[in-house]
């Protein structure tokens, strides 16, 4: 499997040497169970959390100019977030080529509050490494509610949503280098008809016309 996968990131990361600069080298590893560390993945199941460290060494070596990230979601969630910085500290006390972390963004307008936002950038921060806001969308549902209409309401939250979260990414400018939206417009979302059949969202920046929303000013008049 190792061989594989060094075929595969060398492949790929040499196809792109110098066109890209940073690669999502690791995805999602850290389980979601509080009492389990590791995603019990093929992966994991086949070498251990060796494969983690593997990927980062093939990916250094196919080219040692680009940044190196681990990516992963509920960064948000305390637990969660503990074991994705112990995991980070552990690959870097053992002089990997690891640069950054990616904060997966599929956020609501519910949650993350300011705060838990704000406690999350906080502790990521004291890693001393690039963070980048990654796959941000945020939906207008709860994870299982029923589908309804794009109401006023709901557009006002999510306004209000985004704003509170740029206004925090700007807190940590320094550390932040990058947002990154997981596509453009409601035309089309990974949102759509999931997790719950038939629900249409509306998660993005411009509407399904393409045209800009309240929230993309809400985020770019500061």
């Amino acid at each position: 499997m190792l061989s594989r996968s060094k075929e595969h990131i060398s492949t790929v990361v040499n196809r792109y040497k110098g066109i890209i600069y940073a690669w999502d080298v690791v995805n999602e590893a850290i389980s979601d169970k509080p009492d389990e560390f590791n995603r019990n993945s093929l992966f994991f199941h086949i070498c251990g959390e060796s494969f983690i460290e593997k990927a980062f060494e093939y990916a250094h070596a196919a080219d040692p100019d680009a940044l190196l990230f681990y990516n992963d979601y509920h960064e948000t969630n305390p637990v969660k977030r503990r074991k994705i910085i112990e995991m980070i500290r552990k690959l870097r006390l053992k002089g990997l080529p690891f640069h950054g972390v990616g904060l997966q963004a599929h956020w609501s307008i519910y949650e993350p509050t300011r705060s838990q936002l704000e406690e999350t950038l906080k502790d990521f921060s004291t890693l001393g490494i690039d963070m980048q806001i990654t796959e941000l969308d945020i939906s207008i549902y709860t994870k299982d509610a029923p589908a309804s209409a794009y109401t006023e309401d709901m557009e006002a939250k999510q306004t209000e949503q985004y704003k509170n979260c740029f206004e925090t990414f700007r807190k940590y400018n320094k550390e932040i280098s990058a947002v990154t939206f997981w596509n453009v417009s409601d035309r089309s979302s990974w949102l759509d008809y999931f997790p719950v059949k038939g629900r249409k969202n509306y998660p993005l920046l411009f509407d399904k016309e393409l045209q800009p929303k309240k929230a993309f000013h809400a985020v770019t008049s500061f």
